[in-house]
């Protein structure tokens, strides 16, 4: 009898695993982290930017920000994207609710500015369980690559990218911020957050990887899961917390 409910426990012990690497690589806590971009005027970036580094406060007084950037290759010019944290979606809504009603916020950012957006896009991801996000020891500047998988989720690519992304950090081609996976937007798709000295250490590091058989192959292993890719260089602002 003890035996049975021995080989019973590892049954399900079992599929709750194989359920977790299905349901994808999010924390079990629910945080979540809210990816946001506004495309913003030609004429307007500057001022745009100017506002919010003198308002800032009023917005951060309500969730964290984790970090905010310029886009300066690789998309759309005049574009910024900016990570805010909320403990759950419960939060995020209170939040959203709270700031609806800031006046302060309202009068001194948000209406003058609205003029100066074309447009915004918002995606909510989950920080993979295997990574925490780091912060640099010092100023650079950041690359987020966006990889667009097959439909599957983790239980079909999610390993063989984990390898790909650990290779890069342990042969110290670059530092890695956060692995991020998409909850509302395009599903199966994977952020990750590179912190790079300068632009041409980047591009060093990248030639160097490429001749790092150890890299290659697990890369090689990854992108056979893979559909799209993209990279944006971005130039962390002067009130972003991740510099």
């Amino acid at each position: 009898m003890q035996k049975d409910k021995g080989k019973g426990r590892g049954v399900a012990a079992a599929r709750r695993a194989r359920g977790a690497r299905v349901s994808g690589p999010r924390q079990q806590d629910g945080m979540l982290y809210e990816f946001r971009t506004c495309y913003l005027k030609p004429s307007k970036m500057n001022e745009f930017l100017e506002n919010f580094k003198k308002n800032v406060h009023l917005r951060t007084a309500h969730s964290e920000l984790i970090g905010y950037w310029s886009v300066e290759l690789g998309g759309r010019m005049n574009k910024v994207f900016h990570i805010w944290k909320y403990d759950n979606f419960a939060h995020r809504t209170a939040v959203q609710k709270a700031l609806a009603k800031d006046k302060e916020w309202q009068e001194q950012f948000l209406i003058p500015n609205l003029v100066h957006i074309d447009k915004q896009e918002s995606e909510s991801t989950y920080l993979v369980p295997w990574c925490k996000i780091e912060q640099p020891a010092k100023e650079g500047v950041y690359e987020l690559a966006t990889f667009q998988m097959k439909p599957g989720g983790p239980a079909l690519w999610g390993d063989a990218f984990k390898r790909a992304v650990h290779a890069h950090v342990n042969r110290g081609y670059t530092k890695l911020v956060g692995v991020f996976h998409t909850e509302y937007g395009a599903l199966n798709r994977v952020h990750v957050l590179w912190w790079h000295e300068s632009a041409d250490s980047r591009a060093a590091g990248r030639h160097e990887s490429h001749e790092d058989p150890r890299v290659m192959a697990a890369v090689r292993e990854s992108v056979n899961c893979l559909e799209s890719q993209q990279n944006i260089l971005l130039i962390p602002t002067s009130f972003s917390p991740l510099k």
